[in-house]
């Protein structure tokens, strides 16, 4: 009988630390990175980030792959400030008739209604990168993770009026299992990259870019990159039709 009690004990313990480090391996927190070629081939994300794919993260299109003959390229921004570039890459982004995905702060709308507007009246997704910025993997339940989200839509809906496109962005592209499954089941599809900033060497087919709006240097040469990789023959596609 003692035996029988002891087992049973040894397999409850055995259990609770198997469920523990499930949980514990759930809420690692971890840095989205890509590592990029000079062979314009697709980047693969680390074996070890590859569950975003279970929570409709997004990072590449693999429909264009290397080898696809139809060559489409992803611009997105993280905009959380205007500085006066914004404005000059929302300029260009008219003169060069392309679109983007820009995710936003809350700190944006309220001091640049009209910009945020514009970004939608010239059919650019207005996306969420939450509403303060802070590290999501910090946000213990489901309630704390959405309270950003929401905060951010709320935002949007008052001073835009339109409904906030269900597309999120990680700050500081800091992530765990436990925040995919978090905005999985909020209904948003989180969107990473495969090419960050400037180094075009490096582009690919089926990139998804990610730049900064308030940057001197992007706003000065944008207008420039985007008739080199037209002249390459990419065009540039929206993420709905990334994430269907």
């Amino acid at each position: 009988m003692k035996k029988t009690i002891a087992f049973a004990i040894s397999a409850i313990l055995l259990l609770i630390s198997l469920t523990a480090s499930v949980f514990a391996e759930s809420i690692v927190s971890q840095s989205w990175y890509c590592v990029r070629n000079k062979e314009h081939k697709q980047p693969v994300a680390d074996a070890n980030m590859r569950y975003i794919e279970k929570y409709n993260g997004y990072y590449v299109d693999t429909a264009h792959g290397d080898d696809s003959e139809e060559k489409v390229l992803y611009l997105t921004f993280d905009a959380g400030y205007e500085n006066g570039n914004v404005e000059k890459i929302l300029n260009v982004l008219k003169q060069k008739d392309v679109t983007g995905a820009f995710f936003i702060l809350g700190n944006l709308i309220t001091k640049n209604t009209d910009l945020v507007r514009r970004m939608a009246e010239e059919g650019h997704l207005v996306c969420n990168h939450t509403s303060s910025h802070p590290d999501m993997t910090k946000k213990a339940t489901l309630e704390e993770f959405e309270a950003e989200l929401v905060a951010l839509e709320k935002l949007y809906s008052e001073n835009i009026g339109l409904k906030m496109p269900k597309y999120y962005r990680p700050p500081e592209g800091r992530f765990s299992e436990q925040t995919m499954k978090y905005a999985n089941d909020l209904g948003y599809k989180t969107v990473f990259w495969s090419f960050a900033y400037a180094d075009w060497e490096n582009i690919h087919n089926g990139a998804v870019i990610l730049l900064h709006p308030t940057s001197a240097t992007n706003a000065a040469i944008l207008g420039e990159v985007i008739d080199e990789l037209k002249a390459k023959g990419y065009r540039f596609g929206t993420l709905d039709e990334l994430t269907s």
